[in-house]
């Protein structure tokens, strides 16, 4: 009986990390979704909540922390019931940044607010954001379902992600270079371009977590990238 206890009481424990889990994800889609309207729409209100709600995802990474040393101070798990737990921590932590980079992005929107728009550059914003949003829904609905296929084709759509990235970096240096007056409103859009790059990479990273938890070993393969924006030159 005290075994059976035992085991349920772990089985429980898991089910409140995946709960946990599940409300980060939403809160952080939510949040890159609503960032992407309040830069669009220059909304300020908007982009503040944005700010605001990213103290409830800082607070479940929080709970997902205690959650789990206790689980494995008590618990004692091993093998699969180790690398779930695992995991889980693992995930809460990019859960956590991605929420950072969206807070970060809701910044600069105060600033853009007030600025001409850049040429077509919001477009290409809109659409690496989307692509990467499309990214973290898939890769919370793998871990839901251990589709280790869904989190491997996951893992590889960050590429197109740094494309896109790379391409509008060029971009908005050809607009900085032809009107200096721009810089400001290009230096910022360059950091949002990057935070939304930065976040594919995080999404990438809970793909590839995720096939360590259903196939016991990290992709063997190195991961794709194509950013190329470090070796992009101003001449």
């Amino acid at each position: 009986m005290e075994s059976e206890h035992i085991v349920k009481s772990f089985d429980d424990d898991l089910s409140r990390l995946d709960a946990i889990i599940a409300e980060m994800g939403g809160l952080v889609e939510r949040q890159l979704a609503s960032v992407m309207t309040a830069l669009v729409t220059r909304d300020i209100v908007m982009a503040q909540q944005v700010i605001d709600d990213d103290k409830r995802v800082d607070e479940l990474e929080s709970e997902i922390d205690h959650l789990t040393m206790t689980v494995l101070a008590l618990r004692q798990p091993m093998a699969d019931d180790l690398r779930a737990v695992i995991v889980v921590l693992k995930m809460a932590a990019n859960l956590e940044r991605i929420g950072d980079y969206a807070k970060n992005i809701a910044k600069r929107i105060f600033i853009l607010a007030e600025m001409e728009t850049v040429g077509n550059t919001a477009e290409s914003v809109q659409r690496m954001a989307g692509l990467v949003q499309a990214m973290i829904k898939n890769v919370l609905d793998a871990y839901g379902t251990l589709d280790i296929n869904k989190a491997d084709a996951v893992r590889l759509r960050d590429e197109e992600v740094d494309r896109i990235h790379t391409s509008l970096f060029r971009e908005l240096l050809t607009y900085m270079m032809e009107d200096p007056h721009r810089i400001t409103a290009c230096t910022h859009l360059l950091f949002v371009s990057k935070n939304i790059e930065r976040i594919g990479d995080h999404v990438t990273s809970i793909a590839e977590y995720i096939h360590f938890l259903v196939s016991g070993e990290m992709p063997e393969d190195e991961r794709p990238k194509c950013d190329m924006s470090s070796q992009t030159s101003v001449e």
